[in-house]
């Protein structure tokens, strides 16, 4: 793939992102309650166009988006996130009238989609999930169980729920269903986490769904959970890289102005040398990112691995700048409503959801070895 460097309308477009999110994103944030749905912050990114780009651009717009709206607001660039993770596969795989019923609220901002896979024993191993979708004669199914960790729940307005319709099956066995949050049987409670995002569990009892309610194929919804995430990945590294270069930033001008030891800190080699550090790191994360949504948009045949790549290097990366941010910024650092303190505690997440560190190694590991290759052996 040849290197990559964004265009100058691109370029433009990412400050025009940036801008409108510190002028009309910022402040609906900032007023939203932590750890709840923030309608107004939905609405607004509605208004601007931004939901719609979901479902009308391609990998790398959509990575454009989320590490734009992550330098200046994290909390605008989530609300984005979550509406397209669990209104995807409504968009690629689900019916005319599912989509006409759901997709323009999605758009506007004024309906809340959830993606519900995770369940308390199936995490990382997906395919494991026990979510019981018991047949109720043709066409008719009852869910059963839990699902656990689910951006948005409980007050999303519909859940793309991920059950099990034949046992013994792994990932051959799962269905996806549309379930509207007032279907009889659903309830949900929200949970506190590191992250002031909206996160909660789901509780199925008895749950009815028809065959109108599926998205996809019976039997097909581990295809439907997969190709969501290989688009998102990517841009969950996108989201990384954002905040990795706002702190990379917040270190730059501090390191500049902050004297200690008879003048800047930057005149530390100690220092100087770690800035560069986070500096190469955060511009290889970047470029394997846009270089893996672009292998997205041009349907090359490695996107699993590339997208597992990007996912991993730039949620390692940003966790170890914004770590290293705060170790150059001192106690100041650790005080609440401080940039950094803000990062610190929205990166982490992004290593476990949408397949922890150590799954996406297990995935280019696993596209590795099915690819053909060199014997290895000397001339």
């Amino acid at each position: 793939m040849p290197a990559f460097s964004l265009g100058p309308e691109q370029a433009a477009w990412c400050a025009e992102l940036r801008a409108l999110a510190a002028d009309r994103l910022r402040p609906l944030a900032d007023r939203g309650e932590p750890g709840r749905v923030n309608r107004p912050l939905l609405a607004e990114l509605g208004r601007l166009g931004l939901l719609e780009r979901l479902f009308t651009s391609g990998a790398l717009d959509l990575c454009l988006m989320r590490e734009s709206l992550a330098y200046v607001c994290t909390e605008a660039e989530t609300a984005l996130a979550l509406q397209g993770l669990g209104a995807h596969p409504l968009h690629a795989h689900g019916t005319p009238a599912q989509r006409a019923r759901w997709l323009p609220r999605v758009i506007e901002g004024s309906a809340v989609a959830a993606f519900a896979l995770s369940e308390p024993d199936a995490g990382s191993d997906a395919a494991a999930l026990t979510l019981r979708a018991a047949p109720e004669g043709p066409g008719r199914w009852r869910l059963t169980g839990r699902k656990c960790w689910i951006s948005n729940a409980p007050e999303a307005d519909f859940h793309i729920v991920f059950a099990r319709t034949t046992p013994d099956a792994r990932s051959r066995g799962v269905t996806a269903f549309l379930v509207p949050a007032d279907r009889p049987g659903l309830t949900g409670t929200a949970l506190e986490m590191l992250a002031p995002h909206p996160v909660g569990a789901l509780d199925f009892d008895d749950v009815p769904v028809t065959a109108d309610d599926v998205v996809g194929e019976v039997d097909g919804g581990f295809r439907v959970a997969m190709s969501t995430l290989n688009l998102f990945r990517p841009s969950v590294g996108a989201f990384a890289v954002g905040m990795a270069q706002a702190a990379l930033d917040a270190t730059l001008a501090h390191t500049a102005r902050r004297k200690a030891f008879g003048g800047p800190l930057k005149d530390l080699q100690t220092v100087a040398h770690q800035v560069a550090e986070m500096a190469l790191r955060t511009e290889a994360a970047r470029l394997m990112v846009y270089a893996a949504a672009t292998a997205y948009d041009d349907g090359a045949p490695d996107v699993p691995r590339r997208a597992a790549m990007a996912k991993l290097l730039a949620t390692e990366t940003a966790q170890y700048v914004v770590d290293t941010a705060v170790q150059l910024h001192g106690a100041r650092a650790l005080a609440r409503s401080h940039l950094l303190e803000h990062l610190y505690r929205e990166v982490r997440a992004p290593r476990i959801y949408e397949g922890a560190s150590e799954v996406q190694r297990e995935i280019i590991a696993r596209e590795l070895y099915a690819e053909p290759h060199p014997t290895g052996e000397a001339p």
